[in-house]
């Protein structure tokens, strides 16, 4: 039975072994780790953030959970983001990259790619918000799916399942209207967004590429 036991484990370390090293060969690192918030950190309405199942949760009023981890000392400039979403009917979210912490109110630097299959506001999932919004749903409420984000230079993209929504190449911001300003290309953090009491989103496998 000893031996048996003492198997299992070493197969069970080997595995791991194997699947760490296929995650370095291909330059992807988790930015959660399933089990708690290590590494992010909220300001106002903490609690609209929470961790179960291997996701993290987002229920509750107006809140901001930012990335602010040991992996580039939590300062990103060109990568490939990728995080697994589920959203609830009606709910509203939202994605943050190029952003800084702030203890409340809603995030002044970066680019929000947006989260909302149905929610009243029309601009839909994949939105570069108020920079190239989007109609169209490429996504399901009750359904997992992938968002994507590209920054290399000052182009960005954004997929949805594999799907490109969003191809933009950033020019003329001083043109730009006066509370897009500030969402410029840079470099900065990530954060997720609790965006009211009445939404309720998830997010699972949060992981970055550098360029």
């Amino acid at each position: 039975m000893k031996q048996l036991i003492c198997l299992i484990s070493l197969g069970a370390l080997l595995l791991f072994g194997v699947e760490y090293k296929v995650q370095a060969q291909d330059g992807w690192k988790y930015l959660f780790n399933g089990k708690d918030l290590s590494g992010w950190q909220v300001g106002e309405n903490a609690a609209s953030f929470s961790v179960s199942d291997g996701r993290i949760k987002v229920a509750g009023p107006k809140a901001h959970l930012f990335y602010m981890g040991e992996i580039e000392t939590h300062n990103f400039e060109n990568f490939e983001f990728q995080a697994t979403v589920m959203t609830l009917p009606g709910s509203n979210s939202g994605i943050y990259f190029h952003t800084t912490y702030q203890e409340a109110s809603w995030p002044q630097l970066g680019y929000e790619v947006q989260v909302n299959n149905s929610h009243t506001d029309w601009k839909r999932t994949g939105s570069l918000y108020n920079v190239v919004d989007i109609k169209e749903n490429y996504a399901r409420d009750n359904e997992w799916y992938t968002e994507y984000i590209r920054v290399e230079g000052t182009h960005i993209i954004v997929k949805i399942n594999g799907v490109t929504v969003v191809d933009y190449e950033e020019k003329d911001v001083d043109k730009r209207p006066e509370d897009t300003i500030h969402r410029v290309i840079k470099s900065g953090t990530f954060a997720l967004q609790a965006h009211d009491p009445k939404s309720i989103v998830y997010f699972k496998d949060i992981k970055v590429r550098l360029l």
